[in-house]
């Protein structure tokens, strides 16, 4: 390793992932200091990480590319605080997620059905909003491919929390998809997990044995899952949706933080 010229070696580094990059740092000083080089960061660095800088909320302060990639693997507020950026910490891939002001909401505009309030004990975003009472529902996001890593599986998700006077989310199943181009992913899920005694015969009477329910984010958020994708690097337009419009049941209670969109790992399960 010693013969290698200091460039060849940093180029290797540079082929791997930030992952190896931070393992390889302990084999010796030498390749710790190569490890630590602005050459190798910025090969993980978003190819138009200027325009992602200037989109930030508040300015990075950051010393070396190395610095300014860890710093960008923690979620940002961008766009005027509408939508979060960030890079996954092990792979340097990009991250997504839309705030509930950037998503098309069907009567999102209408205080009879849906109200927008500030939630700044929990989440990351100014407003959230709360369905207060309607019979359709239909939660719409999107956002251009070129924006997400090319050559990468993706999955999306609405990241929700369900009010404690909440009713009639888990009565009937919503229809969940994502759209890229010209595939297309569906599936059900409930919004809402039914109450111990009532999951079993839910589950018994469902038509559908994909029908999938909320998951519980560290952050105590729900996650619901509309579906995954292959990024190609095309310049397709992502279209998410979850909707239930088929029971004349009304519903209320949903709190809409708003969509997220990050890479997902084929040896990945879903809950």
């Amino acid at each position: 390793m010693e013969v290698l010229p200091d460039d060849c070696f940093a180029h290797i580094l540079s082929m791997t992932s930030p992952r190896d990059v931070g393992k390889s740092s302990v084999i010796s000083s030498i390749v710790r200091s190569m490890a630590n080089s602005d050459i190798i960061w910025e090969k993980f660095l978003p190819p138009n990480y200027h325009e992602i800088l200037s989109r930030l909320v508040s300015p990075l302060i950051y010393s070396s590319k190395k610095d300014l990639f860890l710093s960008l693997s923690k979620p940002l507020l961008i766009d005027q605080g509408k939508k979060m950026f960030s890079i996954e910490k092990s792979t340097g891939k990009i991250c997504y997620m839309l705030s509930a002001r950037e998503l098309a909401i069907a009567w999102g505009s209408s205080p009879l059905y849906w109200s927008w309030k500030p939630l700044h004990s929990s989440s990351r975003f100014a407003e959230v909003a709360e369905l207060r009472t309607i019979w359709w529902l239909e939660i719409k996001g999107s956002m251009d491919a070129r924006m997400l890593s090319p050559r990468t599986i993706y999955g999306a998700y609405l990241i929700v929390k369900v009010a404690d006077r909440a009713y009639g989310l888990d009565l009937l199943p919503s229809e969940v998809s994502v759209g890229v181009g010209n595939f297309k992913s569906e599936g059900s899920v409930y919004v809402r997990r039914p109450l111990k005694e009532k999951e079993e015969r839910t589950r018994a009477s469902s038509s559908r044995r994909d029908v999938k329910w909320p998951c519980k984010r560290e952050d105590d958020w729900l996650e619901i899952e509309l579906g995954s994708f292959f990024n190609e690097g095309g310049d397709d337009e992502v279209k998410m949706c979850l909707k239930e419009v088929k029971g004349v049941h009304l519903k209320g209670g949903l709190v809409v933080e708003g969509m997220e969109i990050r890479p997902i790992s084929l040896g990945r399960a879903s809950t």
